[in-house]
């Protein structure tokens, strides 16, 4: 850890596009060592390498979040490197949309793996190092999805409640070693899976937005920003809904 010493380190998962991307940038524009992690090495390499050209400091590693025992070994290896990961930002998710009478059991598995085992996964290997130091940030990117639930999205829904829950567990059990543990929901946020979105379909989400337009990914990035610093100190197990007022 000689050339970081003086940094705080924060491992960002599906870092290499969208939120996740926005998330590793605006934490590296704050002074942070950031350890980009997605399943494209081509992806998370560029979001690593565009830190670093602009003056910050940051590594990528590939890796499949959903593999329990790819992670374990990742995260062995960090910490054999830095000693410490302050900062976890688990927001790596994908969707695998269906009614649940033509959902297959494989495209359950493959959701709840990456986006709520994974954020199990990341956090046992590496908060008790947190723990010792007596300071750490978890942030978990959930959904609103999560708290309404959605048609055709048993699967996704799920996984996001999963991570509020979980979340609010494990608030209570780091709380007295000063580690804390948030939740931040997005509502509707323009990314390369919004963007595909017919005129039809935006239409229809523009009209449960009370603020009439999608949040973007600087959105997320901006409160992720906050709850990692230590203007957050005294606030844990809460869930902070970005949505346009959607949720209230």
């Amino acid at each position: 850890m000689s050339d970081q010493e003086d940094k705080k380190i924060a491992l960002v998962t599906g870092a290499g596009r969208g939120i996740g991307k926005a998330i590793a940038l605006s934490l590296a524009g704050e002074g942070y060592h950031i350890i980009c992690v997605s399943r494209s090495e081509s992806s998370c390499g560029a979001v690593a390498e565009e830190i670093v050209s602009s003056g910050g400091s940051a590594e990528a590693h590939a890796l499949d979040v959903s593999d329990a025992s790819a992670v374990e070994k990742t995260c062995e290896a960090l910490l054999e490197k830095h000693g410490l990961i302050n900062i976890l930002v688990n927001n790596a998710g994908i969707t695998k949309d269906n009614l649940v009478f033509r959902m297959g059991e494989e495209d359950w598995d493959a959701v709840l793996n990456t986006n709520l085992k994974s954020v199990f996964t990341f956090t046992k290997y590496l908060a008790r190092p947190m723990t010792r130091k007596r300071w750490g940030r978890i942030i978990n990117i959930a959904s609103v999805i999560g708290l309404t639930g959605n048609a055709g999205q048993a699967n996704y829904s799920a996984a996001k409640a999963g991570i509020i829950g979980l979340s609010k567990s494990l608030a209570k059990e780091f709380a007295a070693r000063n580690v804390t543990v948030n939740v931040v929901a997005p509502g509707f946020i323009e990314t390369d899976m919004t963007s595909i979105l017919s005129e039809e379909q935006k239409t229809a989400i523009l009209g449960v937005i009370p603020m009439k337009r999608m949040g973007t990914a600087s959105d997320i990035a901006n409160i992720t920003t906050f709850l990692a610093s230590n203007k957050s100190d005294y606030i844990t197990g809460q869930v902070f809904t970005v949505d346009g007022g959607m949720v209230m």
